[in-house]
């Protein structure tokens, strides 16, 4: 029964149309639509009192921590509401009072359900209880918890090896969930912890660790304000970080400037519309984009080089554009990229960015002017086989401006999700460090495993290969983030016990090892009681801020559990009395789990004090100039590699995106307003004279195919939309798109998935 149920089990959206109306792109982004689509979301999901109670705590001192993205709040909170329409989504999305239970899997097979589309299937509800599906069933029922821990408990104990399991980690958790899951992990015996950032930014922590000796950021959210010229690059904070527009809007005021840099000019990027001002309802707002550089998808090396090639001419006249004394006295490696950089002619490198050159010398002429120059990316950058370069070179703008340790400068890596970046720091990561090792056997008495563990694209092929056989997911929907969609729900499906600890249901629930838990946890804004008393969690922003989140609505069932006492619930199972870490008493004293946490990671240490207020900053030693830890103690220059496609005469580089209603694999709606796409999922965005050469018009249907290896993988039925994108480029949503994406394919040293630079091909597949 359970090969068949398996073989029945749709891993993609269905595959229809749901009624395309297309309208003029959006030239501005948030205002009053904005407002009034969040509380269309919010009050649909909620109940209007429900809703504005709750938003009015969202990202507040006293509050709970938006779960969409990681932008920080300001010192001075927004008494109309500090949150975006896409919070306000987030939320809705996890508050709805709609609820799925025992009667719900009852009415619904596994089949049936996974034949609905994402969008569907997220809007069932809530989970409430834990529940199972056993291994002749097609149907999920309820189950107790200690069955569950039992369950998984012995699964885990049936192992040869500690290493046939994966313990898997969203951004959502938080500190304290992810340094128990970890901890357990590291007393179970395995470093097999894969998590979301290995999909995303983990080319921006390989690329500014070997550089600048920290794999974060390191601007604050002042620095902002201070900025003489903020470049943004591969990134649509309008949609994936609107808040971000607020501070971008500050820099204009302040006199500052923005270059973007992107293959597709966004809303958002184009003017903003604070609705909390004036001029953000009655007049125009505020124009953010000064200047506009469309680079071609994957061509941002190529550009960069050209920007610091034309610099470096100027400096050689004016001797006054680059920063000599900070070169000299914190870098290494000057020399060697200006020699690099004469190896490419201005030619081969405007033809590879496929920018105007009229537009480049324009941002020449600012940039040699400033030195407060602030340059923010995210997966536009990062998800490339050359990711980590592509960081790299930014960085090498940085270092010759002397942009760096200074007000209105350095580096930001926008983090897609709330606290994925906590979960690094506190300890979720496959690699192994030693310090860390030796700190957790000197606080809790156990040698945790000296051996490197498996990433996101490293745990696939072992679940597919039989080599891991349980999967444990904190968080997430991993079979339609990760790549490869077919070949990663084929792992899955390998696996004996899969487990998820989620507060919805997503498409991982239904591709499912031969034994599938559900285990619903609480949900950012809900509540934590122990004792009658609340209890609040910690996370770190995008900045590098730790500080508290206490939710605010009672919990919709009593049969949820908060993370850390679902994973102290496993782990007390599992170890039964027989360890020296005491799991049920730190997954219910938080307090005390926080003080472990101080012990083990300095950074943390008296973490239950410092975060009483607003939170305070992780060291940073990037703002204070501090390269102790890098070669010569000094930071690096890199000389980077142009990116190699090898692109056949019919194929194209396309870029997976998001929608505006979508956040990460969530699906709010099935709009996307600011690129004038209505009611549809299904769409390629297409350059028109590409268009011309396939003979296709508009609104035909097309399928996408990638071929890699002489391994032909294949979506059906997009319709044709002409954009103004580069030729050449193709921009179409994922998770729609990821089944095109190999599992072999992904970026040197990181191993982020190639999402954004896909070479593929199309063929016509009929009138709309």
């Amino acid at each position: 029964m359970s090969t068949s149920r398996r073989k029945k089990i749709q891993t993609q959206s269905s595959i229809k149309f749901t009624g395309i109306d297309l309208k003029t792109p959006a030239t501005y982004a948030a205002g009053l639509m904005g407002v009034k689509v969040a509380l269309e979301h919010t009050f649909k999901e909620m109940g209007a009192i429900r809703a504005l109670k709750t938003l009015s705590h969202m990202n507040q001192p006293e509050g709970f921590d938006c779960p969409g993205c990681a932008w920080p709040d300001p010192e001075k909170r927004s008494k109309i509401g500090e949150y975006c329409e896409n919070g306000a989504k987030a939320l809705a999305e996890e508050a709805t009072n709609l609820t799925v239970d025992n009667a719900f899997f009852s009415n619904f097979s596994v089949q049936e359900i996974s034949s609905w589309s994402d969008y569907k299937i997220g809007k069932s509800g809530r989970l409430v209880s834990p529940m199972i599906l056993k291994p002749d069933s097609n149907h999920y029922e309820e189950t107790t918890w200690h069955e569950a821990f039992r369950i998984i408990a012995d699964h885990l104990r049936a192992l040869s090896s500690p290493d046939e399991a994966v313990f898997y980690t969203s951004g959502r958790s938080s500190n304290e969930a992810a340094f128990l899951y970890g901890l357990f992990a590291r007393a179970f015996g395995t470093n097999n912890m894969p998590d979301c950032s290995n999909m995303c930014h983990e080319s921006s922590g390989v690329g500014l660790s070997e550089t600048l000796g920290i794999g974060k950021g390191s601007v604050k959210l002042e620095d902002f304000d201070k900025a003489e010229v903020i470049m943004v690059i591969g990134q649509n904070p309008g949609t994936n970080h609107p808040r971000m527009l607020s501070a971008l809007a500050k820099c204009k005021k302040n006199g500052g400037k923005i270059i973007t840099v992107n293959p597709l000019q966004e809303a958002g990027l184009i003017r903003f519309k604070n609705p909390q001002e004036v001029s953000g309802i009655l007049l125009s707002g505020n124009e953010l984009t000064d200047i506009f550089l469309q680079v071609k998808i994957n061509q941002d090396v190529a550009l960069l080089k050209l920007l610091e090639k034309k610099l470096a001419v100027l400096d050689k006249t004016k001797g006054d554009v680059f920063d000599h004394e900070f070169i000299e006295k914190y870098t290494e490696g000057y020399d060697s990229l200006l020699a690099h950089l004469e190896s490419h002619t201005n030619k081969e490198l405007l033809d590879l960015c496929g920018v105007d050159e009229k537009l480049i010398d324009e941002a020449v002429a600012l940039l040699s002017q400033k030195s407060k120059i602030i340059i923010c990316w995210a997966m536009g950058l990062t998800q490339h086989k050359n990711g980590v370069e592509n960081v790299k070179e930014c960085v090498n703008l940085l270092l010759l401006k002397g942009s760096l340790g200074k007000l209105g400068a350095g580096t930001c890596p926008v983090r897609g999700h709330s606290n994925v970046q906590g979960d690094r720091s506190v300890g979720i990561m496959h690699f192994v460090s030693k310090e860390l090792n030796a700190a957790i056997k000197k606080t809790f008495g156990f040698d945790p495993p000296a051996h490197e563990g498996v990433d996101v694209v490293k745990a696939i092929p072992a679940m597919h290969e039989g080599k891991a056989k349980i999967f444990i997911g904190l968080g997430g929907n991993f079979v339609s983030a990760a790549s490869d969609t077919e070949y990663t729900a084929k792992a899955l499906q390998n696996c004996d016990l899969t487990v998820q600890i989620s507060t919805k249901l997503n498409r991982s629930h239904l591709v499912t090892g031969k034994t599938a838990l559900i285990l619903p946890t609480l949900g950012r804004s809900d509540k934590d009681y122990k004792d009658g008393e609340a209890r609040h969690f910690t996370v770190e922003n995008s900045m590098g801020i730790v500080h508290r989140s206490q939710g605010f609505l009672e919990p919709i069932s009593d049969k949820l559990k908060s993370e850390p006492e679902i994973i102290a619930g496993i782990a007390a199972a599992y170890f039964r009395e027989d360890h020296p870490v005491k799991w049920k008493l730190l997954g219910s004293n938080y307090e005390l789990l926080r003080e472990k946490l101080g012990e083990v990671i300095a950074d943390f240490k008296d973490i239950n004090t410092k975060t009483q207020g607003s939170g305070y900053y992780l060291p940073n030693n990037v703002r204070d100039l501090d390269f102790s830890k890098l070669p010569n103690q000094k930071a690096q220059f890199t000389c980077t590699n142009l990116p190699e496609h090898d692109l056949k005469e019919n194929e194209y580089l396309l870029m997976s995106i998001r929608s505006h209603d979508q956040f990460n694999t969530t699906i709010y709606g099935l709009n996307d307003r600011y690129r004038g796409v209505y009611n549809e999922r299904r769409v390629l965005f297409m350059n028109e004279d590409d268009m011309i050469r396939e003979n296709l018009k508009k609104m035909d249907i097309v399928n996408i195919m990638s071929n890699y290896n002489g391994v032909e993988r294949k979506v059906l039925q997009f319709l044709v939309i002409p954009y103004a994108i580069p030729k050449g480029n193709l921009a179409a949503y994922f998770p729609e798109t990821n089944p095109l994406i190999p599992i072999q394919e992904y970026a040197e040293k990181s191993n982020t998935p190639i999402s954004k630079s896909i070479r593929v091909s199309i063929e016509y597949a009929g009138k709309f």
